[in-house]
């Protein structure tokens, strides 16, 4: 199917289409450059039907799944000297120097953006959570994995209440073991990884606190959400862990850092300085 343009299996398939799956080709074969960087959710809204629909649209073209179908569209609108994987301005031709500065305007484009949709009372309810918690847990797969565990050894410089386990098993035990005390803070761009979404379903039957850090406001993941962080990168599905997006959510998990450090500034100095002692033996 990759090597099919999908707008000519789109065209061809389309009288055999339902009438809803007919309004989603409409909207993609109208829309395909924005489609892209769609949650399967977003598309669902704009088309006005159920993701039930957007799924079932996909499996008549062929395709496994939503992001099957938007990997096969990314590769039918890119253009043939463009680089998709890295960003979509940037050219085969280009010399190292406009590299560079094409993927910092990416970046600060992202910071950017992330900031304008930084919701301070969301902020504000998260870090009550956060310092209320007797457990933090951060959750995540994938690129995210490694956005959770920058968070979890930055946190753990102030407090030792923090945790993040790699292994997706051992994930969702964590998850099953918390309680109405506890805070989760799930890290996902589109909010619709299956590992992340059966995390946040179990933590939510335990019943602690969702805090989800994501690109999209309607998700799977946002359903379970108690509050919803937005980051700002927009990134395809030749993207598939871009620093961009990273670089958004870490900068949202300085913002909760900083502000968790000043809402218990005494407990955090006294073991900012403790776990910088236990470790400055190791400096050369």
């Amino acid at each position: 199917m990759r090597a099919i343009n999908i707008f000519t299996t789109i065209h061809s398939k389309y009288n055999n289409l339902t009438n809803t799956e007919k309004k989603v080709a409409d909207h993609v074969l109208e829309n395909a450059k924005s489609v892209v960087y769609m949650s399967i959710t977003d598309l669902a809204d704009v088309c006005g039907v159920g993701e039930s629909s957007i799924f079932r649209f996909c499996r008549s073209l062929s395709y496994k799944g939503y992001q099957d179908f938007k990997i096969a569209l990314a590769h039918s609108i890119t253009v043939e000297n463009e680089i998709p994987q890295l960003n979509e301005k940037v050219l085969m031709n280009d010399t190292i120097d406009q590299v560079a500065s094409k993927v910092l305007a990416t970046n600060i484009s992202a910071l950017n953006e992330t900031f304008n949709l930084i919701d301070s009372s969301k902020i504000d309810q998260a870090i009550d959570c956060l310092l209320k918690a007797e457990r933090i847990i951060f959750f995540g797969v994938g690129s995210s994995l490694m956005t959770a565990m920058e968070a979890k050894i930055k946190f753990m410089r102030i407090t030792n209440k923090t945790e993040c386990t790699i292994d997706s098993h051992l994930q969702m035990m964590s998850a099953a073991l918390m309680t109405k005390r506890d805070v989760a803070v799930i890290i996902s761009y589109s909010g619709s990884t299956k590992d992340t979404i059966e995390v946040a379903q179990k933590v939510k039957e335990c019943g602690a606190t969702i805090i989800s850090i994501t690109r999209f406001v309607k998700s799977p993941l946002t359903s379970y959400s108690d509050l919803t962080l937005l980051c700002g990168a927009n990134e395809g599905p030749l993207q598939g862990g871009s620093l961009s997006a990273k670089i958004s959510q870490l900068y949202l998990l300085d913002v909760l850092y900083v502000e968790y450090f000043k809402r218990s500034y005494e407990e955090s100095i006294r073991n900012k300085e403790g776990t910088a002692e236990s470790v400055v033996v190791k400096m050369l």
